[in-house]
């Protein structure tokens, strides 16, 4: 039986992570056009392999080391504020915190990319180091985060 860590589902997330990871690292050499219609096609396709993501138990209670430093962060975040200049923010008015205001609260688009940036970045680079039980943990944590992060109240699957 093929170990979970290599399950069809998890590798082809794996593959559209890689994928989005690395047109953000060159976002600064695209458009505002080409970005929006890059992820146009990408956000949909990791939103998929999300829902996909087995359910597993980690045997280990450590959580996945950090790839991403904050450097890093701020520099995918950066690049993609220069490229959508002016549209970069936008108003959300799903929040929580909404219910008790009535001011929107203003988010942005290169942050959303680069939260998500960082989970999947983090998930590629256990991959690539290769340590197993981390990669499982590695799951565990990417499943978590897509459930909580990338999305509107993503629905628990």
């Amino acid at each position: 039986m093929t170990s979970p860590i290599y399950h069809k589902d998890v590798m082809e997330l794996l593959t559209v992570a890689v994928e989005y990871c690395a047109y953000l690292e060159q976002a600064d050499q695209h458009d505002r056009y080409e970005l929006l219609d890059t992820m146009s096609k990408l956000l949909p396709l990791l939103y998929l392999k999300g829902t996909m993501l087995p359910e597993y138990e980690s045997l280990s209670d450590d959580m996945p080391a950090d790839y991403v430093t904050e450097e890093n962060y701020n520099i995918i975040r950066t690049n993609i504020a220069y490229v959508m200049g002016e549209q970069d923010d936008y108003l959300d008015v799903f929040v929580e915190d909404m219910r008790y205001s009535d001011t929107p609260i203003l988010m942005t688009i290169s942050e959303n990319l680069a939260d998500i940036y960082q989970d999947l970045k983090n998930f590629a680079y256990i991959y690539k180091i290769g340590v197993e039980d981390q990669m499982m943990a590695a799951i565990e944590q990417c499943k978590q985060n897509f459930k909580t992060d990338w999305g509107q109240n993503s629905p628990t699957y």
